[in-house]
C-alpha cells in the first residue's frame, strides 16, 4: 500500500490498480490537485481500506487479479455510498457498463489523461447542497434535497450519491423533460465525456429502489425520443 498523504482536511481518494506505474501517476496528479490519496493493488485490501479510511472517491480498476473491480464495487456498495470511478481497458459497451450495473458512478477508458480523471473526481465533489433547498413530494415519494434523504410511503430509500443527484435533478424541476446530455451536465458536469447511456443505467437503479415499474413507471417517466421527467407518483 502506498500512502501519498493523510491530511484529514483534504478530500480522500483511494486508487485501486495493480499497474504500479499507472497507480503512482494517478496518485501524483490527485495529490498535486489537493487530494489525500492512498493506493492499493489488491481488491480485498481495497474493501478493507474503504471501511477504515472512508474515502470520498474510489478510483477502481476493473481488471484486478483475484477479486476483480466488479466484486470490489459490489462489496463496497454494501456499506458505502462513496463515489466510484471505474477504470477499464475494455471498449465494448457491455464491458463499459458492467461496473455501472453494480453501483459505479462513472467510468474512464484506458488509456486516459490523468488530468481528465482528476477533473471528473473534482466535478463529483463539487455539488454542495444549499440548506434552503426544498423537500419535494411526488405522491408517495418524498425527496429532502438538503438532507439528501428519500422516502417512499414513509420508508427510507437507500440511494448512492449519483442516484440521489439524478433523482434530485428531476424532482427539483418536475415539469422539465431532461435529455440524457442535460442530465449528464446537471449531475456529472459539462466536461464529462463518455457514453450518454450511463444515464439509463442509473435511472434503472433509481426506479428499482423506488419500487417503480419500468414498464409503467409513475415516479420517473420516459419521454420517448427525448429523455426523462418526473411523473405524478402514486
Amino acid at each position: 500500500m502506498t500512502v501519498m498523504t493523510t491530511d484529514r482536511q483534504l478530500p480522500r481518494v483511494l486508487v485501486v490498480d495493480d499497474e504500479a506505474p499507472l497507480a503512482r501517476l494517478v496518485s501524483a496528479y490527485l495529490e498535486r490537485d489537493g487530494f489525500a490519496v492512498e493506493s492499493v493493488a489488491d481488491g480485498l485490501m481495497a474493501v478493507e481500506l474503504v471501511r477504515r479510511w472512508n474515502p470520498a472517491v474510489v478510483v477502481l480498476d476493473l481488471g484486478l487479479p483475484g477479486m476483480d473491480g466488479i466484486e470490489v464495487c459490489r462489496a463496497v456498495r454494501a456499506f458505502s455510498d462513496c463515489y466510484i470511478v471505474m477504470l477499464t481497458a475494455r471498449v465494448q459497451e457491455p464491458d463499459r457498463l458492467k461496473g455501472l450495473l453494480v453501483g459505479a458512478d462513472d467510468y474512464v477508458i484506458k488509456p486516459f489523461s490523468p488530468k481528465e480523471l482528476v477533473a471528473r473526481v473534482r466535478v463529483m465533489l463539487r455539488r454542495p447542497r444549499q440548506a434552503d433547498e426544498p423537500v419535494i413530494e411526488v405522491g408517495a415519494l418524498r425527496v429532502d434535497v438538503a438532507g439528501r434523504e428519500v422516502h417512499v410511503d414513509g420508508a427510507p430509500v437507500d440511494l448512492t450519491r449519483i442516484e440521489f443527484d439524478v433523482l434530485a435533478a428531476l424532482a427539483t424541476r418536475a415539469q422539465v423533460v431532461f435529455t440524457r446530455r442535460e442530465l449528464i451536465e446537471e449531475v456529472w458536469g459539462p466536461d464529462w465525456v463518455g457514453d450518454d447511456h450511463l444515464v439509463d443505467v442509473h435511472i434503472g437503479h433509481v426506479r428499482r429502489k423506488l419500487g417503480d415499474d419500468a414498464a409503467d413507471p409513475v415516479f420517473i417517466k420516459t419521454v420517448r425520443g427525448v429523455g426523462y421527467r418526473m411523473g405524478a407518483g402514486r
